[in-house]
Parts: structure tokens; sequence; C-alpha cells
């Protein structure tokens, strides 16, 4: 019986035993929670209003109320593990024993502690792998540091920088990042230079574009000049003479000396200067007349040489190859003069319908290109003999207005460009060896006139209603370059300087404009220079 009585107080004893050591546990677990959280740097600011994303967790599991003490607000921050302080509240009660303490379960204040967060908050540290921390090192060092070195010593330190790293140390940046940069856009300087490259970045892959002066270089009065889109009143020959249809005269101008010589002079006074064309060597100039007669003129001399009458109505586009001279009247017919023989008229073509207004040889001699005003545009070989087996190799129906406007690239015998009245407004390239479109554009404007730039990759046009401008456009894209204005009514006719650096305009304002739009780059004229003397040379030590 003793010994049964017993067994009650010695389990007492046990138990207080274990409650003191549990107390003792926790509370040193309760002090070493404490000075974790004054240590603790990020720790959260208890007087402070709540987190937006406390506020959060809070309305969507609709927790109402203020917290009451810090320890609960501490237990809400996201540098915390919330279980962590769960388990710190509940073992620190008294009363019960700590191993039988049960895990709490979820509830409304758990899911609004457990916020998804990084332990340790959310400071960004870069990688500075591609850094080259010795350089910047290096140049932090050395800013204190007093220069008194030679400057021979500069130079071969320079000199070593750059065979070691490849650029010059004393202009580098701190903190220098390795490899190559993005390449600047063209046509754009790159601002930051050498900030992240290892070599000076040039400033421009892109050449500065040309001056090109917005004015005429002169401007002469075309007094009578027939306001007619069909008709080809104005040429410039290989001897700078330049020829200008005026009603029933044809007037010629030397571009140097500035002189204008009267050279031709029609009889009938209802008779009119109808189309002019230079021979290559600039020597003669053929007239076409309202009355169906073709000129040719001496021009040294002054003397008319021949009177060749094959059309029936005016002769409004004349082209020489060699001595082949071809003419297109009112009817549509093209007929091709023999100039030596007496029988000249040894060919007649008939591709068009309508007016022939545009008239060129290709510069080797293989084409042939006409524009009527049946919107059609013919390429026609060089071949005379019979009219019969004469044909076109192509005829081109994508214009939707009269195709006056025709021009052989100088540098591409197989390009031709055209363009069209006001019905069409379009610019086109052509192919003539496969008969495709290389491309087109929408000029907005009467297309009047076509020229290819011997100089650059260019052509300028010529335009009607409503800006009467010229445009220079760049080939084969078809970019503007620029717009000359200055006419005050549409542009009938141009032609080019035999330099090919100067543009001669012709409008129904009654003024002949000169625009030097095509200067020679000076780098390129003096490269020409040298390489003429040098060839001058080289033939007389021959």
């Amino acid at each position: 019986r003793r010994h049964f009585a017993s067994r009650p107080a010695e389990g007492a004893r046990r138990g207080q035993t274990l409650h003191r050591a549990g107390v003792n546990r926790m509370s040193h677990f309760t002090f070493e929670s404490d000075i974790n959280n004054l240590l603790k740097l990020d720790a959260p600011i208890t007087n402070g209003p709540l987190a937006r994303w406390q506020k959060k967790a809070k309305e969507n599991n609709g927790v109402t109320g203020s917290l009451s003490t810090a320890a609960n607000i501490s237990g809400l921050s996201p540098m915390k593990t919330t279980n962590r302080s769960l388990n710190t509240s509940k073992l620190a009660t008294p009363g019960r024993t700590p191993g039988r303490t049960k895990t709490p379960k979820s509830s409304k204040s758990s899911r609004v502690q457990g916020t998804p967060s990084k332990v340790g908050g959310d400071r960004f540290i870069p990688t500075r792998n591609a850094a080259q921390m010795e350089v910047a090192h290096f140049l932090i060092a050395k800013e204190n540091e007093q220069e008194n070195e030679s400057p021979t010593r500069k130079e071969q330190q320079k000199s070593w920088s750059l065979n070691l790293n490849g650029y010059d140390v004393q202009q580098a940046k701190i903190l220098r990042l390795s490899g190559k940069p993005l390449c600047a856009p063209e046509g754009y300087q790159n601002n930051l230079k050498v900030l992240y490259s290892q070599s000076a970045t040039p400033s421009s892959t892109k050449k500065p574009i040309r001056y090109i002066p917005s004015m005429p270089e002169r401007i002469l009065d075309a007094p009578e000049i027939r306001n007619d889109y069909y008709l080809n009143l104005i040429d410039w020959s290989s001897l700078n003479y330049l020829a200008v249809g005026l009603g029933n005269n044809v007037y010629l101008w030397h571009a140097e000396s500035g002189d204008i010589l009267p050279l031709v002079q029609l009889q009938d006074q209802e008779d009119y200067i109808a189309s002019v064309s230079w021979i290559k060597e600039g020597s003669y100039l053929a007239v076409g007349t309202r009355n169906g007669e073709v000129q040719v003129w001496d021009v040294e001399r002054r003397k008319r040489l021949r009177n060749m009458v094959s059309h029936n109505a005016r002769v409004g586009a004349l082209s020489w190859s060699s001595y082949v001279l071809s003419s297109g009247s009112r009817v549509g017919e093209i007929h091709h003069h023999d100039v030596r023989i007496a029988q000249h008229h040894i060919s007649t073509l008939t591709g068009h319908t309508q007016e022939v207004c545009g008239l060129t040889w290709s510069p080797d001699g293989r084409y042939l290109a006409s524009g009527g005003n049946d919107n059609l545009l013919n390429i026609w070989p060089n071949v005379t003999g019979n009219d019969t087996e004469c044909q076109p190799l192509h005829t081109f129906t994508q214009h939707q207005g009269a195709v006056k406007a025709i021009a052989w690239c100088p540098w591409q015998a197989n390009t031709l460009a055209s363009g069209g009245g006001t019905s069409d407004r379009f610019i086109r390239l052509w192919n003539v060896n496969s008969g495709s479109c290389l491309n087109a554009v929408d000029t907005h404007s009467q297309v009047c006139s076509i020229l290819w730039s011997t100089e650059y990759k260019e052509l300028v046009s010529g335009h009607g209603f409503s800006q009467n401008q010229l445009i220079i456009w760049k080939y084969p894209n078809f970019t503007k370059v620029t717009e000359l204005k200055g006419h005050q009514a549409r542009v009938l006719d141009m032609c080019l300087s035999p330099d090919g650096t100067t543009v001669c305009s012709v409008a129904a304002d009654e003024t002949i404009r000169i625009w030097k739009c095509f200067a020679v780059d000076p780098a390129k004229k003096k490269k020409m220079a040298v390489a003429a003397q040098s060839s001058v040379l080289h033939h007389g030590i021959r």
C-alpha cells in the first residue's frame, strides 16, 4: 500500500521536472528569436502602415481589424518564415507539454502569412563576368597619383596598352565592357563612340549627302515657246550648244560664252518648230516642223544641208543613231532616214495608232524606244529593210496616259525609264531583254521628261500640275533625293549638259532654268585628273 501510494507523488515530481525543463528550453528559444529579430537589418517597421500585399491578403480573406501586437506584425513580414513565428507563440504558452504540441491547422491568418516571397529581400546583384575589373581598379587607383612621367614614357605606355589590350588605357572608361558594340544605323552618328568598344567606332558608315542647290544657276527667257506637251523643243550638244525652238525659229545659246545665235527661221508664218535633236558629234542639228519636214543643219557654217519630206503631219520627235535619223509623226508613223544617200527614207515603223511624242535610241544603238499618245511603249530592234518584217520586240501597255518621257540608262544598256501623262503619273523601269517591269513609282503629277545622271545612280524627272517641279530620284528604289521648284507652269522638256553636271529645263512660263544638280565629287574629280595625267605620261614614255 505504501508502495502504491508513493507513485502519485513521484509522478507529480517527474511532471514538474519536465515542465521546468520545457519552460527553460522555450525561454532559451524565445531569447534566440528575439536576438535574431533585433539583429535583422531589414526587419519591418512595427509601427508603420501595412504593406500593400498585406492589405490585399486581408481583404481577400475577410480579415478585419488591426493587429494587436508587434509580434503579429513581425509575423507578417515577407522576410520571415511564418510557421516559425506561429510555433514560437505556441511553445511559449505554459501549461502544456511541448512534446504534445499539435501542428496548427491552416486558418485565415496562416493564409495571410503564407504570401510567397524570397528570403533575403529584393536586392539585385548583377553579374560582371564581361567587365574588366583589373583595368577599373587601375584607373581608380591612379587618379590621385601625380603625373611626373616624360612624354617618351607616356608614348611607350600607350603603345604597350594598344598592343596588350587593343585600346589606350588612359582614354578607357571605368568598368569598360569587353566585346564589340552594335553598329550605328546607316546615316546616323554613334554618339557613344568608344564607350562600350575596344576600338574607336567610325562616326558614320554613310557618306554625307552632297549639296544640291535649290535655286537655278541661271534663268533665260524663252518667249513664244509653244505650250504643247507632245513637242520636244530643247536639246544640248556635245559642243556645249543649247538649241531651243521658239515659234518658227531655232536659237543657239553657247553655255560657256553666253552668246545667242539665230539658226533657223521658217518662211511660212503658220509653220512652227516641233522638235530638235543633235547628232552625237554635235556638229549637225535635226529640226522637225509642223508641215512634216525634217531638216538637217550644219551649225559651224550655219547652213541647211538637207530637207527630207516623207511625213504628211507634224514631226514631234527625233532621235539619232549614227547616220540614221528617226522621226515620229502625228499619225503614229516612225520613219528612218539615211542622211548619206539621196533616197533617205529607208524604213517605216507602224506600231502606234496616235501621235509619237517620245523617241530615243539606246546608247549602244541596238534598240529604239517609242512612246505615243495611245499609251503604248514600243521597243524596236535595229533592223532596216522591209517594213512588214520589222515588228516591236516588246509592247508595254501598263501606262494609262501618253508616254512622252523616255530615257535609257547610261550604265545599263538594257534598262529603260518611262513616264506617263496626266492620267497615269507613274515612272516605270523596264528590262528590255526580259520585258519585265523592274520598279514603278507614283509621282502624283504629269511626267513630262526624264533624264539619267552620268555621275550618280540617279535620275531626274520634270513634272506639270500642280507643283511644276523637278524631282531627283535614287536608282533603283526610287527614293526621293530632293525637289527643285521655281517654274510657274508645267515643265515641257529637259536636257543634260555634255559634262553631265547640269540640267536644263524649259517650261510653259517661257523661262529656261539651268540647274547645277549633278556636280562632280571633288575627290573623284581629283582622281580623274591624276589618272589622266598618269596616262599622258605613260603614253609619252612609250
